[in-house]
């Protein structure tokens, strides 16, 4: 037996892990300091009614014989597809249901579908980046190339002759830069990847966020994308569902290499590892679709929203750079009078009393960045703002 050394390529301690470590050991010597999280983008509003009430009557059904749910399919319960697609339509994407497949959060299957993928397969990752997309590739052992996204290009890079891959991951809204693709950059890395041969796994995670009508919130809105990306979205944001786990995966009928569909491939795997979201999740999430659900959900979305722009008044105030703030619940600023990121970290975390999360544990592009999220409570994160703007001004 043999165990795979790829592992042993990952670096050894995920970057949230750290933060929370020395956050944990902060607090155990100041245990009197009111320590404000501005850091892992967890959510921190509850679930809307209209999600709870529908889970309410799934957990009734359950408890009675003639309602009673055992296994349903792996794909998702139709009901729930159903909406997702009248989603899209909306959108002006015409999907149809069995390429819509419901899914237990959108991280996990960002790591499963590479299963399909050969281990010989190069893959293309943005830097700085969301640290899953490189930890699930280093422990396959697959090749990874780097595009950099920098201050000169925002923070969204566009492909070149260099950057051929067989794999190519996108985040837009993105994490953590806050950035956002419009049309025709999408459009660029859609023919990229077609000329190329490639396919786009396409994290639209906080697509939600997006409020200039502009900007595309999938990447099917984008002309030729069916024939080579897959999205994921994930309702962990838009809805609350971070603790409920819930989210879908878009794989078009299009989707074709090596003269195999890549749809087909997929509900072959889920058939063998996949046994489904649970009925009650499902229903509730049905219920975000819904007209009430839809209303509920923005109003918690404006919520997170006007923490983005309270922070980013902040920044406007320092005069200090930063992307995001408006399309984004991140927000990705430069660290001021040229501080490394773990050092403005240590900063904030000592002397404001405020985490944030280290912009160098995104990748080398992030050194010297900083990324706050506005998932917090309203009077935190006014009040970690001011503390914020106190200690930057008297630094």
């Amino acid at each position: 037996m043999r165990i795979n050394k790829n592992h042993f390529n990952l670096i050894e301690n995920y970057l949230f892990s750290d933060v929370a470590n020395k956050v944990k050991k902060y607090s155990e010597e100041n245990p009197n300091k009111k320590i404000i999280k501005l850091g892992i983008g967890d959510v921190t509003l509850p679930l809307c009614n209209a999600v709870i009430d529908e889970m309410k009557n799934a957990i009734c059904e359950m408890g009675k014989k003639e309602t009673f749910k055992g296994y349903g399919p792996e794909e998702g319960y139709l009901f729930l597809r159903e909406k997702i697609q009248s989603y899209y339509n909306k959108k002006g994407v015409n999907l149809k249901t069995d390429e819509i497949f419901v899914n237990d959060g959108a991280k996990c299957d960002l790591g499963n579908i590479l299963e399909l993928f050969s281990v010989d397969n190069t893959v293309l990752i943005p830097d700085p980046v969301y640290p899953a997309y490189v930890d699930c590739n280093v422990m396959a052992g697959r090749k990874i190339k780097y595009i950099d996204a920098n201050r000169e290009n925002e923070f969204l890079p566009l492909p070149s002759e260099k950057d051929k891959a067989d794999i190519i991951y996108l985040c837009s809204p993105n994490n953590p830069t806050g950035a956002v693709y419009n049309h025709e950059q999408l459009k660029t890395w859609v023919n990229f990847a077609i000329e190329n041969d490639s396919i786009i796994l396409f994290d639209s995670a906080y697509e939600s966020f997006i409020e200039d009508k502009n900007l595309p919130s999938s990447i099917f809105e984008v002309e030729g994308a069916k024939k080579c990306a897959i999205e994921f979205c994930s309702l962990s944001k838009t809805a609350g569902f971070t603790g409920t786990r819930c989210g879908y995966t878009v794989i078009p009928q299009k989707l074709v290499f090596e003269n195999q569909s890549i749809n087909k491939m997929w509900k072959r795997r889920l058939a063998a590892k996949f046994n489904g979201v649970s009925y009650i999740v499902q229903r509730g999430a049905a219920a975000i679709f819904s007209e009430l659900g839809q209303q509920q959900i923005k109003n918690n979305i404006r919520y997170y929203k006007e923490n983005a722009k309270i922070i980013a008044n902040a920044l406007d105030e320092l005069n200090i750079y930063y992307t995001g703030g408006i399309n984004s619940p991140y927000v990705w600023l430069k660290c001021p009078n040229n501080m490394k990121s773990w050092d403005f970290f240590d900063f904030l975390l000592q002397r404001a009393n405020v985490v944030g999360t280290p912009g160098a544990g995104f990748g080398k592009n992030g050194e010297g960045f900083f990324r706050l999220t506005a998932f917090g409570d309203r009077a935190n994160t006014i009040e970690a703002v001011e503390r914020i703007k106190a200690n930057i001004k008297s630094n």
